[in-house]
């Protein structure tokens, strides 16, 4: 019998450090495009013989192995294969990939007010970072840019005694599908989007923020502050004076690009506007404003470009202006690094903007997972 970790259980594995080889069987055209780090390649179908060649160089004899493919079909036969030719430590993640991509860490960030809340939830795979803010007196909480697993938020609220009363969106997400609508229902709170949402033509009910305007959690503070330039209808959110949560707009190691809505023609276009943003918003806030970007970026085997999983995405805007080189060109050598320099566009971006618009609703889970897989490639 083959034993049988969980995604999770991978994730600690990888985070001691303990040593195991990590065989990845899925094609190799789908390794190559987003796998996890250290993991080796053997393609392997349900069918397929083993051969002593294939493991050369790879798996060592008396050695642990993990095996991971897409969901677990051909990982189990493979550690079948494995137990057949005298591998006696073998497990397989359960899940696969499909579940790699729904691990999360849990980080609670630090702040000058005491009854101040702000938890980071980290999507391990994907990168996304969404946000539990509340009031540890009133019991109140809101979430901000929640991905699609939403019960995730709701056990991050109620391990700290808060109810969650408001949803929040940044803006019309292009990498992931948004959990904001699903777990505004979920809950029956009210959805928030910023009042040029509108600009999009999202199609499901949302109350929209205009510049400037509050939500109260208890007594915190968040100032919605109207933020173009990675699209049109980007909102941040100030919290309490001292935290503001950029979406995808300032990340810790660089900012959002602007042709996912705009276009290559027209990218110039949100350059400008993104820069303006930067310059005429953000920086002018002060030094000690903590900067909780929406996404840190992931690289094709899974690591992310700053820090770790597990520690706090975020920086002081002070750290910020000193050492991001984007914050300190002019305004033409700005846009022009964005429009000349753009990354490969996130994995059916497209679909993804349709169905956070509500214009061509997720047909199941199934197909919400495949949309989905791969890394995020929000950042310029």
């Amino acid at each position: 019998m083959v034993n049988q970790i969980s995604a999770n259980e991978l994730a600690e594995l990888l985070d001691s450090g303990e040593s195991f080889t990590l065989v990845d069987t899925r094609p190799e055209d789908s390794y190559e495009g987003w796998r996890i780090h250290a993991a080796e390649n053997v393609p392997f179908g349900p069918d397929d013989e083993l051969t002593d060649e294939q493991l050369e160089g790879i798996v060592e004899d008396g050695e642990s192995v993990v095996t991971i493919c897409g969901k677990g079909l051909t990982s189990t036969p493979f550690a079948f294969r494995l137990q057949q030719q005298g591998y006696d430590d073998v497990t397989v993640v359960k899940g696969g990939m499909e579940d790699w991509s729904k691990v999360y860490e849990v980080v609670p960030l630090e702040t000058e007010n005491d009854d101040l809340v702000v938890v980071q939830l980290q999507r391990r795979a994907k990168g996304c970072l969404s946000y539990v803010v509340g009031s540890k007196s009133s019991g109140k909480a809101v979430v901000v840019d929640p991905t699609r697993q939403t019960d995730q938020f709701k056990i991050v609220a109620g391990e700290a005694g808060m109810t969650i009363e408001r949803v929040l969106d940044t803006h019309v997400h292009a990498d992931h599908i948004s959990g904001g609508r699903q777990l505004a229902d979920e809950l029956d709170v009210p959805y928030h989007l910023g009042e040029h949402a509108t600009d999009r033509e999202v199609e499901y009910e949302y109350e929209p923020l205009a510049d400037g305007e509050t939500v109260e959690v208890g007594d915190i503070e968040l100032e919605t502050l109207h933020a173009p330039g990675h699209t049109t209808e980007m909102v941040n959110y100030l919290v309490d004076g001292e935290a503001l949560l950029t979406g995808d707009t300032l990340f810790v190691e660089s900012v959002g690009r602007t042709e996912l809505q705009f276009g290559d023609e027209d990218a110039s276009e949100g350059a400008e506007l993104l820069y303006e943003t930067l310059h005429e918003t953000i920086l002018e806030r002060p030094d000690e404003t903590l900067i909780c970007p929406g996404h840190v970026s992931v690289s094709a085997d899974n690591r992310y470009e700053v820090d770790s999983p597990g520690e706090a995405i975020d920086a002081q805007l002070g750290t910020l202006r000193e050492e991001l080189d984007l914050l300190g060109l002019s305004e033409d050598e700005f846009v022009a690094h964005l429009t000349e320099n753009a990354p490969e566009k996130p994995p059916n971006y497209e679909r993804v903007i349709e169905i956070n618009r509500g214009a061509d609703p997720v047909d199941d889970e199934s197909e919400a997972t495949e949309l989905e897989l791969g890394p995020n490639n929000c950042a310029a």
